[in-house]
């Protein structure tokens, strides 16, 4: 099992993208390469047939713009190890999230600073090619300070591959449109997006491996709302909004990552102030959730995390400890044990995972 970790580099020791080798009786990580000379590359995305993987990178023009790319490398199928192949710019400002299309001709990047999605079509050597639509969101939401524009969090297909779905933390809602493959262009849907509460600001969102639920972790007031979705309309039904954080907790705190167990059984959140990661169990008929345990997060800031494909460890990387923490999961309860594995890592800030058998 490889791991492969997303840092900022700016301010901090870290310097370009880290490959681990993970030990899967254990969770114990072993570094195999550094992938230095890139820019903040902060969100990592795989592609479907594990040969290929894109990172977003922050870019300054001579005025100071923040002008964003997504940066390809091919992955070395006995060592995990990456070799650049080719970089773009991302077409926007800020690049906070990438994902790959289950089909595996584009790559999408969602861009924080501009408010903006955007494809890039994706050659069959795994090069990019220039982006083929920019989708302008557009609106604010009630924070005078985190929400005095539109602020796209995050973009991904359904697992059908019909739909594109991203999270605007500015606007309070998540978008919804569809992809023409033959183009790559972003086309409205019909039911054009889902609302959250006013001044929740939707960061991120994961399927159920059932497609049939979608989790919408909300940053602002540190919630998780359950959808309904319909495959057939790509329309998302409110069913559920929970606290992310224990009864009482009155500290600043702001959720960041979610993710959805393998088994569908379970949903965790990660809450960075409080320093936790929430588990909550996913009712097998409806996809309502009942919170099950607050479990630390090992350090400070676990701005992301991720679990295994095997359902086994969550590994959780923590921003301003410079650790990424190993859990082991309860298959029962979906409760977290630590390992007592803890990897020096600087600047964690996103977690991806690629098992031999995914090649």
């Amino acid at each position: 099992m490889f791991v492969y970790v997303g840092t900022f580099t700016e301010g901090t020791r870290a310097r370009g993208i880290s490959v681990y080798r993970m030990d899967v009786a254990t969770g114990a990580l072993a570094l195999v390469q550094t992938v230095p000379g890139l820019l903040s590359p902060s969100f990592l995305a795989l592609h479907p047939s594990g040969r290929y993987l894109y990172a977003v990178e922050r870019h300054w023009t001579p005025e100071r713009r923040d002008v964003g790319a997504v940066t390809a490398f091919r992955v070395a199928g006995t060592t995990g190890r990456l070799t650049s192949l080719d970089r773009r710019p991302s077409g926007g400002l800020s690049p906070a999230h990438a994902s790959v299309h289950p089909g595996g001709r584009f790559a999408l990047a969602a861009h924080y600073g501009s408010g903006q999605v955007a494809v890039l079509p994706i050659g069959p050597d795994g090069r990019l090619g220039g982006t083929s639509d920019i989708a302008q969101h557009a609106g604010r939401g009630p924070d005078p300070v985190r929400q005095e524009s539109p602020h796209a969090h995050f973009v991904a297909a359904d697992p059908g591959g019909r739909y594109i779905l991203a999270c605007d933390l500015g606007v309070d809602r998540v978008m919804v449109s569809t992809l023409d493959l033959a183009t790559g262009e972003l086309l409205p849907n019909g039911l054009p997006y889902a609302q959250v509460s006013s001044g929740a600001g939707p960061r991120h969102l994961a399927f159920h491996p059932s497609g049939r639920s979608v989790y919408v972790i909300n940053e602002l007031d540190s919630t998780l709302s359950a959808f309904a979705f319909d495959a057939a309309r790509g329309a998302l039904q409110i069913r559920q909004t929970v606290s992310a954080l224990p009864a009482g907790c009155t500290g600043p705190s702001h959720t960041a990552q979610v993710v959805v167990h393998p088994s569908g059984r379970f949903v965790y959140g990660s809450n960075r102030g409080h320093d936790s990661i929430v588990v909550f169990a996913i009712d097998a008929t409806g996809g309502r959730l009942t919170l099950v345990d607050h479990a630390p997060s090992g350090g400070k800031t676990p701005r992301n995390f991720n679990v295994d494909p095997t359902g086994t460890f969550l590994l959780v990387g923590n921003e301003e400890s410079d650790t990424i923490v190993t859990y082991r999961i309860d298959r029962e309860t979906g409760r977290l044990a630590a390992t007592g594995q803890i990897t020096d890592s600087p600047s964690p800030v996103c977690i991806q995972f690629l098992a031999a058998a995914d090649r």
